[in-house]
């Protein structure tokens, strides 16, 4: 591959966008909050106890109804995930991480729309999904006026 100067101001401007990300407001509150669920053992004792109760949940689910367990299971494992999502650690944690992944999602919409508007970027985010027409895959053969 050449090095070209075109090539040289592209790698350095994405190393600029790098560390911007990095070192932005968002990355360090995501770090944050990761710390503060990380060092909660009350917050991670919920979390290792529904980790725990979501493989017996898996084998419950081979079965389905027919399982022994299963009422008790799905009733334990709904009461868990509650308890889990209402901690205010884990809660804070998960806001951080949907704040940080709009950022992601935007910056990769920035530099696909900036090579082409007809670029489909992945997002799993419905409002960036939704601007281009089509969200990848829609089965219509272009019936969406996508080019699938």
């Amino acid at each position: 591959m050449l090095a070209t100067m075109e090539r040289i101001m592209l790698l350095d401007a994405s190393d600029e966008l790098s560390e911007a990300i990095l070192h932005s407001e968002t990355l360090e509150n995501y770090y944050e909050k990761y710390r503060t669920l990380k060092s909660s053992g009350k917050s991670m004792d919920k979390i290792y106890k529904f980790n725990n109760l979501k493989e017996l949940y898996e084998e419950v689910q081979r079965f389905g109804r027919y399982h022994p367990d299963y009422s008790r299971v799905m009733k334990e494992i709904r009461e868990t995930k509650r308890d889990m999502d209402m901690d205010p650690n884990v809660a804070q944690f998960r806001v951080a991480e949907n704040e940080l992944q709009q950022l992601l999602d935007e910056v990769s919409a920035l530099i696909g729309h900036a090579v082409s508007e007809n670029v489909k970027i992945p997002t799993g985010n419905p409002f960036f999904d939704s601007q281009s027409g089509c969200s990848g895959g829609c089965g219509s053969g272009g019936g969406c006026s996508c080019s699938a």
